[in-house]
């Protein structure tokens, strides 16, 4: 499976210079304005860039100076390395200069190192500035003959028969970003929903229902081990139905032997809701290749998150699970490899994997939340 091994990012916000080694499953921890949900930030927009979106994205952001490191960074430059089953990474990077009220797109590269002897890596992209080059097979690199849009990355455009730019393309423009999920009164979680094909519930919830009768209905034995983890969680919690409100129309009812009769969705508590939905998500076989996931500990109680933090593991196997917390209790389920530590320095970010630091002493005594708020590891206010 294609994963990515390192970033770097150069002059966004508080990442003023920050290399990062990508594992599986990557849980952030730190102090509000540590870096955490820039990082996040950067990959949507990397996912932006490679949709074809970059101008709109930085639009929405306020323009290309208002992400830059404040004083310290005159422009921005994002690198990313690939792994690729059976040969050598590829190596993407793009450089984002500002320009009047505008910006230009300095540098953007696509490589990869295809043959041992030459200390030269294959470019499948080299395009600076207005000069635009994509490898073409059995010409070399060529300039586009169709008007190409230079607001907009050349991994974006770059023609759909180029198996190594296309395949990055689609990785890099599948990353999914989920915040905190809105469950108030008329979310869309809580209404009835249109029945309809789905294997994820949705950023918003919009698909729960529709996610697990599908799931229900297509494979049995995943939709009775995710009714299992929900039992492990709810000891009460017997199981889920889905009865039908109208034509095309359909609901959710949760089955507790406590009561006489089901409840609905709109029924349902906060921290239920919101564990039913990161069960849905996390199970899911239908995972991007890079999932981010902001504060999933919002609303869940303390004893909720030992089963989250198995669902993240679980869901690690699929994709690469990026997630931000402020939660101690979560993090006291996790292994040093899983965690990295965000602090500031200066005002400026830094990132540390708690298993590179020399923790082991402590961790014969103490738990890796205990170690934390012991101001061993960093990452405090």
């Amino acid at each position: 499976m294609d994963r990515f091994e390192n970033i770097s990012v150069r002059g966004f916000r508080r990442l003023r210079q920050v290399d990062i080694e990508m594992r599986n499953l990557i849980v952030m921890i730190g102090a509000n304005g540590a870096g955490k949900t820039s990082f996040l930030d950067v990959l949507s927009t990397l996912a932006a860039s490679a949709n074809g979106k970059l101008q709109e994205t930085l639009q929405f952001k306020g323009g290309l100076n208002e992400i830059l490191t404040r004083g310290k960074a005159q422009e921005l430059e994002i690198a990313v390395s690939m792994k690729v089953p059976e040969e050598e990474p590829l190596k993407y990077g793009l450089t984002l200069s500002p320009k009047g009220l505008s910006y230009e797109i300095k540098n953007e590269t696509l490589t990869q190192q295809r043959n041992p002897s030459k200390p030269e890596p294959f470019k499948y992209i080299e395009s600076h500035r207005l000069d635009i080059k994509y490898f073409q097979e059995g010409s070399g690199l060529l300039r586009p003959n169709w008007e190409h849009n230079y607001l907009e990355t050349s991994l974006s455009q770059v023609p759909k028969m180029y198996r190594e730019p296309e395949n990055l393309r689609k990785i890099l423009a599948s990353c999914t970003y989920y915040g905190a999920l809105d469950v108030s009164e008329k979310s869309p979680i809580r209404l009835p929903q249109a029945m309809r094909p789905a294997k994820l519930p949705g950023a918003s919830g919009e698909d729960l229902v529709s996610c697990l009768y599908d799931l229900r209905e297509t494979d049995r034995d995943r939709f009775e081990m995710l009714e299992d983890v929900i039992s492990t969680a709810f000891p009460d919690f017997e199981r889920l139905n889905f009865p039908p409100v109208a034509a095309g129309t359909i609901s959710m009812t949760w089955t507790d032997r406590n009561f006489s009769g089901p409840m609905y969705v709109h029924e349902l508590s906060e921290g239920t809701l919101r564990f039913l939905w990161l069960v849905t998500l996390l199970q899911s076989q239908s995972l991007t290749t890079i999932t981010l996931l902001d504060e999933p500990e919002v609303s869940l109680h303390p004893e909720l998150l030992r089963h989250l933090v198995y669902l993240m593991r679980e869901a690690s196997k699929h994709t690469q699970l990026i997630v931000a917390t402020h939660s101690d209790r979560l993090i006291s389920f996790l292994e040093p490899k899983e965690v990295l530590i965000c602090d500031l320095e200066e005002g400026e970010a830094r990132m540390t994997w708690a298993d590179t630091l020399d923790l082991d002493k402590w961790l014969v005594d103490y738990s890796l939340d205990q170690v934390w708020a012991m101001n061993l590891m960093g990452g405090r206010p």
